[in-house]
């Protein structure tokens, strides 16, 4: 089972791009972050025609999140965090062939110390108790999703400027990180790859991409019953060449077994 994460950054203006990657890459299962479609608006016709079941949780303009699954059923579906009272619709969970989809949108937080940094480490907070509760439920996990986190100085193209200061790398995020991590999640990732400078996410100022300016910020966690059948893990930085691109690329894990 090929299981994805992308950041797609309006559905409405990447739908051909998704289209065209889920006919190259041909993933099993696809968590989608930033739809910004109000659900009445999603394309699930458009997706049904390509083999996808859809479920999905969204707003206009802002935030939004989807699981797709090919030619597989979606079972026990979670829209939000439970118990986590929040209009931004940034979770959503599903169980596929037995495997169960965590899809977080997880909050930028603007700058460290502002209300919305505050608001970020309260909802990551939240999802430390709710995956917690889904890890017991389901030991068969994957957590995917634009993290906004840079898991550390290996995921950033200049650790000097991203530092512990900073929004995305600041040390409460990455903290946060490591403790739902703790829980028994693993960096699909950093099981195949140690090295540096390769990353998920590009700005669109500063021909960012054209120089390779990026970040890590686009994970897929696996927990300790699946680490063993996580035999490859990359992202795939084509759709981010293509024109009217995301400033994300797909992150991917492929389990065996």
């Amino acid at each position: 089972m090929k299981i994805a994460s992308w950041n797609v950054n309006s559905l409405n203006v990447r739908l051909p791009h998704l289209e065209q990657w889920l006919r190259e890459a041909q993933p099993d299962v696809v968590g989608i972050q930033e739809t910004k479609l109000a659900d009445e608006k999603f394309p699930d016709a458009v997706l049904a025609g390509l083999g996808y079941r859809s479920v999905f949780s969204g707003q206009k303009t802002y935030n939004g999140v989807a699981i797709l699954a090919r030619e597989r059923a979606l079972d026990d579906v979670q829209m939000g965090i439970p118990g986590f009272e929040d209009e931004q619709k940034r979770a959503i969970a599903a169980t596929v062939d037995g495997v169960r989809i965590v899809n977080l949108y997880v909050v930028n937080g603007q700058d460290v110390g502002t209300d919305k940094y505050a608001y970020k480490l309260r909802w990551l907070d939240a999802v430390h108790d709710w995956l917690a509760v889904e890890l017991a439920a389901h030991p068969r996990l994957v957590v995917l999703g634009d993290f906004n986190i840079a898991p550390d100085d290996r995921d950033v193209h200049d650790p000097a400027v991203w530092n512990d200061t900073h929004i995305l790398t600041s040390t409460a995020e990455r903290d946060a990180l490591r403790r739902l991590q703790a829980l028994g999640l693993h960096d699909a990732f950093r099981l195949h790859h140690d090295q540096a400078g390769i990353f998920s996410w590009w700005d669109y100022r500063q021909a960012a991409f054209r120089r390779d300016l990026g970040l890590r910020i686009d994970l897929t966690l696996v927990s300790d019953a699946l680490r063993g059948q996580a035999v490859e893990a990359g992202i795939d930085r084509e759709p981010r060449t293509w024109e009217r691109p995301s400033d994300h690329s797909p992150a991917w894990v492929r389990l065996e077994g």
